[in-house]
């Protein structure tokens, strides 16, 4: 949050989503939020694709969105005992369809232009600065997120 507020003048005014704790999305928010956005910022715990189906990605066609940032992998004991109990129920190539390259190819697929991930795993304090060095560089170009994306499209 405090990121966000320091560097609110680099997002678009259509800025939208899930911050912290207010509720955990559904398949058809996050199809929602992917969908309308021309920038999608993920910050949270484990692997993003632990969030959302598979097969809705896979079937997903988000060509508007040009920008997907991907600051997961970050584990804590409760985020890892529900990723291990999650991970249960499906098979290796599953879970394999789920690290950050194949993230990144999924996305890619769906139609998003370009993927900024992490690789491996990491905590909320690491993330945080990637992000504050990330609007850093975009606010020392001169550049909002919005036209950042415009510039991509290209």
């Amino acid at each position: 949050k405090e990121i966000l507020e320091k560097y609110h003048d680099l997002f678009t005014l259509q800025w939208e989503g899930v911050i912290g704790n207010m509720c955990v999305p559904s398949q058809a928010e996050w199809e929602q939020l992917l969908t309308n956005c021309s920038a999608f910022l993920f910050y949270g715990m484990e692997r993003f694709m632990s969030h959302v189906l598979l097969n809705w990605l896979v079937a997903m066609n988000i060509p508007k969105c040009h920008l997907v940032i991907l600051l997961d992998l970050v584990r804590s004991l409760r985020s890892y005992q529900r990723i291990t109990n999650s991970d249960i129920h499906k098979n290796c190539l599953r879970i394999a369809l789920e690290r950050p390259t194949e993230t990144a190819m999924l996305l890619s697929l769906a139609g998003v232009r370009s993927v900024i991930a992490t690789q491996w795993y990491t905590t909320l304090q690491e993330n945080a600065e990637r992000l504050e060095i990330l609007f850093k560089n975009l606010l020392s170009c001169g550049k909002t997120t919005g036209q950042t994306v415009h510039i991509l499209r290209k």
